[in-house]
């Protein structure tokens, strides 16, 4: 395998929205997708309420867009999913992007609505590691993904699961069914797994990260938000997802889904067969912890500990609503008010790039 291409770019909120355009151009953006074919946005809503870092930025969605339409990709649609702990509606209206895809006339899908989506059961021509088996009866996937390209939205950020997350992971909320938590005993193969799968399916991948605001912590909600004003971008998930995490000060093929990924011959994980181009980031290490929450502790002990023996009772019946419920009340009726809003009033106050999304 030859070496991958990424691309890095600092920016500021007055260019943007240029800088998209420019960071398609170094990342082979046309080269990697189809001309002609569908394209499917998949933004990324971690939380659907703001929080800096979090969720995909609107200005991430607009430079995403235009960079399309200038090189001629107009057949463009949204994709929402919702989670067993975001909702959807609230998370696109929360986070502004119902504005943007208004402007550029792009309409938006929902996974989980039967008019928007049909679900079909996929049959693998790659080996798959664990999705066989956590989905016996099938592997369903939306229809609507065949033959499309797909970009990727997500952000700079840790995971309390995974260490970091990007643009494997992102495939996740779109690829997946409700049932996706069933996976997460297992998540870096299902990654690895749902990337073959997109290789299989997509006419080209290709994605824009967001680090304008990162997250470190217990991400991907309750974080600390940290500006580093800078944009990735590239056609090579595995490649995009090493540089972002190498960034975040994380050797990437100690990270369980980009050394998988790496070794399965899906994309290049090693920095050293990397080409990072724009800007020079060689002597950035945020250095990002992960860490625990209250949510994060109760998890790790079902999905990781000798517990897990427990998980098709507790995940796979309707006693899972218990552990929604506890998750609910914890992050939007305990942490986000007493510790997220500030965070986010400060950021929206204080910052230019929460002055920047006050303009949306």
């Amino acid at each position: 395998m030859g070496k991958a291409k990424v691309a890095v770019l600092k920016t500021t909120p007055q260019t943007v929205l240029e800088d998209y355009g420019s960071l398609a151009k170094l990342a082979g953006m046309t080269d990697a997708l189809a001309a002609g074919a569908r394209t499917i946005l998949k933004d990324n809503i971690s939380w659907h309420f703001l929080y800096p870092g979090a969720n995909t930025t609107p200005w991430q969605l607009e430079g995403s867009i235009r960079a399309l339409k200038d090189n001629g990709f107009d057949d463009l649609v949204c994709v929402q999913n919702d989670t067993v702990v975001t909702d959807a509606y609230k998370g696109e209206q929360l986070n502004r992007y119902v504005g943007v895809l208004e402007r550029y006339k792009v309409p938006t899908l929902y996974n989980f609505r039967k008019e928007d989506i049909t679900w079909e059961v996929y049959r693998p021509k790659g080996k798959m590691l664990v999705l066989d088996k956590i989905y016996p009866e099938g592997i369903t996937i939306p229809r609507e993904f065949t033959g499309t390209n797909i970009i990727h939205l997500p952000t700079v950020k840790t995971h309390i699961y995974t260490t970091t997350t990007g643009a494997m992971k992102n495939a996740f909320g779109g690829l997946l069914n409700r049932k996706r938590h069933y996976t997460h005993s297992c998540i870096h193969e299902t990654l690895v797994d749902l990337l073959r799968i997109q290789q299989e399916i997509h006419a080209g991948i290709f994605s824009f990260v967001d680090g304008t605001t990162c997250g470190s912590g217990p991400g991907p909600r309750t974080m600390v938000p940290v500006q580093a004003d800078l944009i990735i971008a590239g056609a090579d998930s595995v490649a995009v997802d090493a540089v972002s995490s190498r960034l975040m000060g994380f050797d990437p093929l100690k990270i369980g889904y980009i050394r998988l990924a790496h070794e399965q011959g899906l994309g290049v994980g090693d920095p050293r067969g990397i080409e990072v181009v724009g800007e020079d980031v060689s002597g950035i290490n945020l250095k990002f912890p992960v860490g625990d929450n209250v949510a994060s502790r109760i998890g790790d002990l079902f999905w990781f500990s000798p517990l897990k023996v427990l998980q098709r009772l507790l995940f796979h019946t309707p006693l899972i609503y218990l552990f929604v419920f506890g998750s609910y009340c914890y992050h939007d009726k305990l942490w986000y008010p007493l510790r997220g809003k500030p965070v986010v009033r400060r950021w929206l106050n204080e910052t230019k790039w929460g002055k920047l999304f006050q303009q949306y």
